[in-house]
């Protein structure tokens, strides 16, 4: 892994890695772990996709390679806190549990370095579709995995033509009327939560789309996902939030030499660390 430096953050908040479904960017997600150390990992939900999992196992080695590298996060002392999305939801039926190091919760309060609290939490909760009429959620999803095969097809011809990562599906979203008014409901609603919550912030997944803004005094974060953004909220050391687009940071090229040679064999390189949101 020459040239990539080890990353030190004080906190790192990913979801909506949808293990075990074709769309999930596990190779991106394993180098970004890889070149990374934190003292708390948030998984906010969806990180593995129960829903497609039930109706045809898609589990490649990478995939396994994800968990089993969280794991030993875990043991190695870093506190890994699972808080269940939708597709993950069985994962409620375990709050309080530990999972090899890994605790379930509902949802959490984290407080950053420089003493803001932020409520975390999915954010399915704040979804109507999902809540009120689940089988259109399963049409919607069918939908979606569809679109994401042809977004993963689409980039596998971009990256043997020697291009960068780009989300095409997110690209339609943004053109879509309809999924940019649910998107500003969504993004109030959970602002409202937090609000009625009495903390600074809130910080969430679900709609795979990460931001960073006030809503009407509340700081509003979306960590994005691992399926179209390929994004992480990080935590500096001075209580600073930054997005890290991972895809964008990292060339196919890079993760490629990363796949093949995991483990450092020599003190990495300094890289400039980006500026801070």
């Amino acid at each position: 892994m020459s040239g990539i430096a080890i990353r030190k953050y004080r906190s790192v908040f990913i979801s909506d890695v949808h293990l075990g479904t074709k769309g999930c960017q596990a190779e991106l997600l394993l180098d970004f772990i890889r070149h990374i150390e934190c003292e708390t990992l948030y998984l906010v939900g969806d990180i593995v996709d129960g829903w497609k999992l039930r109706s045809g196992w898609h589990w490649p080695q990478a995939h396994n390679d994800v968990v089993q590298k969280i794991l030993r996060m875990a043991r190695k002392g870093v506190n890994v806190i699972y808080v269940p999305g939708n597709h993950d939801d069985r994962v409620r039926d375990f709050v309080g549990v530990h999972f090899g190091g890994v605790v379930g919760v509902r949802d959490a309060i984290h407080e950053t370095a420089d003493g803001r609290r932020f409520l975390v939490l999915h954010g399915d909760e704040f979804d109507g579709v999902v809540q009120h009429a689940k089988w259109l959620a399963f049409v919607g999803d069918y939908a979606y995995r569809m679109l994401i095969v042809a977004n993963t097809l689409f980039n596998r011809i971009r990256r043997r033509m020697g291009f960068g990562y780009w989300s095409l599906s997110a690209f339609l979203k943004t053109k879509v009327k309809n999924a940019l008014q649910f998107v500003e409901n969504f993004e109030a609603a959970v602002a409202d939560e937090a609000r009625r919550r009495g903390v600074d912030g809130v910080i969430c997944g679900h709609i795979h789309k990460a931001e960073m803004r006030d809503i009407d005094g509340i700081a509003y974060i979306n960590d994005g996902d691992w399926v179209e953004s390929c994004s992480a909220l990080v935590e500096h050391e001075d209580g600073r939030l930054e997005i890290l687009e991972w895809a964008k940071l990292r060339s196919w090229s890079a993760v490629d030499r990363t796949i093949r040679t995991p483990e450092l064999t020599h003190e990495p390189e300094l890289l400039p660390t980006p500026a801070a949101a």
